[in-house]
Parts: C-alpha cells; sequence; structure tokens
C-alpha cells in the first residue's frame, strides 16, 4: 500500500494533549476502525451514553450480529465514563472469555469513538451477582417452608432428573415414547438394532453409538427405545435424551444467564446421554467445541453416549475433525431405507393401533406403493381410515385404491437423469462438465459409470439415450458400465471417493439417500 493510499485510508482524531490533532497512524488503528468513524462522522462531544450507543453498534458491526448478541447480550453491560470502558460480565468465566477475545477490539474502538486514548477494564457484575444470590436465598426459603425440596425435577429441556431417570422433553405432551419392542427389524436396519440393544444391556462397552440415515428410518425411534428401556430398568441413574437444537438453547442460555457451570453439571453428569440430529450443529462453532468437550467428559468417565445424523460421519466434516474422530471411534451403524418386507412390517404394527380392522392386501398394497419413509406409512393409514369414517364403509382393497391413489401418486419420487447426474456430483464431489467429458481418470469414470447404472435402475431412459446425456457416449458404453458396477456390488469392491476409497454400495446409498430413492 503507498503512503497515500494509507493516508486516505486513516481518519484525524484529537488524542494529544490540549485539543491538538494528531494523526491516528501515530495510534496504529487498523484501517476498519477509521473507515467506520469515518462513515459515521463521529466527533468529540459524545455523552458517556452516546459513546456506548455507537460502541455497541460499531461491534456489533464488526464482529456480526450473531456473535454480538452471543456474547454482549443480557450476561454483559458496558459504561463508558472518565475515558475508560467498563465491561460488567455476569460470572468469571464469561469476564475471561470476554477479556481475551475482545479486549483489544473494544479499546481500538472506544478510541475511534470517543476521539480520546481510551482504556478497556474488566469486572464482574456485583448487582446481577446479589441478585441471584437474593433469589437463591427466596427459592430455598420458600422451599423450606413448604416442606419441598429444591432439587425437585425440572422441566426444561434436557434437564436431568435427580429423583428418576429417563427424563425426556423432545415428545409433545400426552405422546407416547417409542420402545424398542415397537421397533420393527430388517435387513436395512438389523446393526443398528443390535447396536441399541447392547446399550440397554451393558451401557459404556460400545460408546459413543452413531446412527445414521435418511429422515423417517428410525433413528429417534431407537433413541427413544434406548432411552425409555434404561429407565425402565433402572440400570442407570441419570439419562438425557434431547435434540441438537434443545442442546443448542441450553447453552446459549447458560452464557447468558444460568452459567456454564450448571449447564455442564446437566450434561456431564449423566450416565446416558442421547443427541438427536446432529447435522443441525453445522455453522455454531462455540457449540460444536462445547459438544466436543462434553462427549470427552463422558467417555473418559467410561459413560454411554448415542449421537444420531442423516449422514455418515465423513459427511459431517463442518463439525470438525476432533469431533467426528470420537463419533468413529465407537460404533457407526446406517440405517438404510427400509425394504418392502420391512415397510409391511410397520404397516401391521402402526393398523393394530387404529380401532378399524385393515386387511391384509390392504396392508401389502401401501407397503408395495408408499417409499421407506415411516411418516408417509401412517400418513396412508390415516388418510384410509378418516376415509372410511367418513363415507361409512368398511376398509377394502377397492376403497384404499380410491383413497390413496393420488397419495401413492405424491409419495413416489420420479427420478430424472439430471437428478441423478446432480446427486451423483454432489456425492463425489465433481462438477457436472467433468462428469460429461471424456476423462479418464479413477476420480471420473467410476462416477461417471455409476450415473449410468443408475440411469438403467431409475429411469425409463433407453442406453442410446443415457449414454447421450452423460457425454455423447455410445449405447455399448453404457450396457459396459452397467455391467461393471454389477460386479463391483457383486465383489464388495472399493471405488475412489473425495480423497479415499468407499465400498461401493455405500456410495450407492449416499446418492440413492440423495435422490430420495432406493
Amino acid at each position: 500500500m503507498s503512503a497515500g493510499s494509507f493516508r486516505r485510508n486513516l481518519v484525524t482524531i484529537p488524542i494529544g494533549r490540549r485539543g491538538k490533532l494528531v494523526s491516528a497512524c501515530h495510534r496504529t488503528f487498523p484501517v476498519r476502525w477509521s473507515r467506520y468513524a469515518q462513515r459515521k462522522r463521529l466527533n468529540v462531544s459524545k455523552s458517556d451514553k452516546e459513546v456506548v450507543s455507537a460502541l455497541r453498534a460499531a461491534l456489533a458491526e464488526s464482529i456480526g450480529t450473531e456473535r454480538f448478541e452471543l456474547w454482549f447480550g443480557d450476561g454483559t453491560q458496558l459504561e463508558f465514563r472518565d475515558r475508560t470502558c467498563l465491561v460488567l460480565a455476569r460470572d468469571q468465566f464469561l469476564m475471561d472469555r470476554l477479556r481475551c477475545m475482545f479486549r483489544q477490539d473494544l479499546e481500538e474502538l472506544c478510541t475511534a469513538i470517543s476521539g480520546a486514548a481510551a482504556t478497556v477494564t474488566f469486572r464482574l457484575n456485583e448487582q446481577v451477582n446479589a441478585s441471584a444470590a437474593q433469589g437463591r436465598r427466596s427459592q430455598s426459603q420458600t422451599a423450606n417452608r413448604s416442606g419441598s425440596s429444591a432439587l425437585a425435577p425440572s422441566t426444561s429441556a434436557g434437564q436431568p432428573d435427580r429423583q428418576e431417570s429417563g427424563n425426556r422433553s423432545i415428545p409433545s405432551v400426552g405422546r407416547r415414547l417409542f420402545t424398542l419392542e415397537d421397533y420393527v427389524v430388517g435387513h436395512t436396519n438389523q446393526m443398528a438394532f443390535a447396536g441399541a440393544q447392547q446399550v440397554v444391556q451393558r451401557p459404556g462397552r460400545i460408546t459413543p453409538l452413531f446412527l445414521y440415515g435418511p429422515p423417517g428410518i428410525g433413528k429417534t425411534h431407537l433413541l427413544e427405545g434406548i432411552a425409555s428401556a434404561a429407565r425402565r430398568q433402572r440400570r442407570l441413574r441419570r439419562v438425557v435424551m434431547l435434540s441438537s437444537e434443545q442442546f443448542t438453547s441450553s447453552f446459549l442460555e447458560a452464557l447468558r444467564g444460568s452459567g456454564l457451570p450448571s449447564f455442564r453439571r446437566k450434561y456431564r453428569d449423566v450416565e446416558l446421554l442421547l443427541i438427536d440430529d446432529l447435522q443441525f450443529f453445522k455453522g455454531k462453532a462455540a457449540t460444536i467445541v462445547e459438544l466436543l468437550h462434553t462427549v470427552d467428559s463422558l467417555l473418559r468417565q467410561g459413560r454411554q453416549v448415542v449421537l444420531s445424523a442423516d449422514r455418515s460421519p465423513s459427511e459431517l466434516e463442518a463439525l470438525g475433525g476432533e469431533l467426528i474422530g470420537r463419533i468413529s471411534s465407537g460404533l457407526v451403524c446406517s440405517i438404510d431405507p427400509a425394504d418392502e418386507t420391512t415397510r409391511l412390517g410397520i404397516a401391521r404394527r402402526m393398523a393394530a393401533q387404529h380401532e378399524r380392522q385393515i386387511p391384509e392386501p390392504v396392508l401389502q398394497l401401501i407397503a408395495a406403493q408408499v417409499s421407506g419413509d415411516a411418516r408417509l406409512i401412517a400418513g396412508a393409514l390415516n388418510r384410509l381410515v378418516a376415509t372410511s369414517e367418513a363415507l361409512g364403509q368398511k376398509i377394502d382393497l377397492r376403497l384404499a385404491e380410491t383413497a390413496l391413489s393420488d397419495f401413492f401418486c405424491m409419495t413416489r419420487r420420479v427420478v430424472q437423469l439430471e437428478d441423478i447426474q446432480s446427486a451423483v456430483c454432489d456425492v463425489f464431489g465433481i462438477d457436472v462438465k467433468s462428469l460429461q467429458s471424456g476423462r479418464k481418470s479413477r476420480g471420473l469414470s467410476q462416477p461417471r459409470m455409476l450415473a449410468m447404472w443408475l440411469a438403467r435402475k431409475y429411469t425409463r431412459a433407453a442406453f442410446v439415450e443415457i449414454g447421450e446425456y452423460f457425454g455423447r457416449r455410445s449405447h455399448s458404453t453404457v450396457i459396459s458400465a452397467q455391467k461393471q458396477v454389477e460386479t463391483w456390488v457383486a465383489d464388495g469392491r472399493k471405488i475412489q471417493l473425495g480423497y479415499g476409497d468407499c465400498d461401493v454400495r455405500d456410495a450407492i446409498r449416499r446418492v440413492e439417500t440423495r435422490l430420495g430413492a432406493g
């Protein structure tokens, strides 16, 4: 940067004695603060309240609104007097983190906004601490007068019950928790079910247990079943199950009000922790770090951890290598969409909960026409029963075909060549142009052959049409690709995926998950 351009990026503010104007370069303020000052046309006559208001606005713009709300929300107060910015924190942990992360930013912003060299001081907010202590004394006195315990079970999300295990807040009020006895086992979920049984019978032996698969295939059912069985058997004193959203909300609440020590006691002093939908932690860096330390703490104590997500550990790179390493160190089980036999078992189990009798041919029709999502099977049964009651007709095959014809069309996934191309490129991390090119490297030829094989499996396109779509190739090339992939599947071959190799069946499953097929 030239001297001229450097001067243009600085703002002249009064920081010397007797109001003498001194160039900001003598204070070496970052250019971004100087630009902010120019943009806002700051002056030296601001009152202390105006400085605080401008400081909060500038800080939010600098570090981002979400981060500002996290660290400078309800738990932090800013004051400015006598050229000193006073940061009042709710607790010692928050004060230490603020000092470490934002001291320099605060000093530079205060100096630029107030127009004079400013210092930053961090202190505990005694008023907040005194109010909290008074609240605890009042609670204790009230509990003593009523003869109840201050440690009564809490109904807050994810709060462990100190009296009974299994406190669970995910289901809505009145919904019965799923149990392992209700789970319909097939070859697509057999390994995951066996892992769940092991957790209940010998907790801590395989930890963490990680279950993954697309929505609607029973991950939450298994987690609830584990929690329910552990509570009934009373082998584990403290059991907590919650969603990733609940964990995040609880963590943010701890940062802003209740304090991290109580949060950590809540989730680290348990014997069984189950967290659903890990993929939603993406982009929440601070929460991921806290989750990592929570999992580490439980694993060191030999406690049982059960986690679930909609994708495999290798596809959760946004959670960071350390957390993925902890997950992979335990038992990782995939759950694939249910096949027709398993769907029939699910339909039978759900039909038994309805008052109206549903004939077996009707259940077979639903299992054949509805995809592997258990929620869609439940929706089909509910519509059929409601139609039967509305028309006053008994449930038979003719009524089912009439009442569910549009439902079958709506839930049936129509796969196009473009869908397959997009899903393959997404899973293998390549672009469309490379997939359709004439390059024959292993990282491109294998996804291309797999795309042709999937096109034959899920579309009615002819060999010539498929070859033309994937780079103007001949029909004989498509036939050869189909035979090659079938050989890979039969032999359990590995193909290149990213920087490593992956079982071809797992690669197919990933693409089919993207397609919503399989």
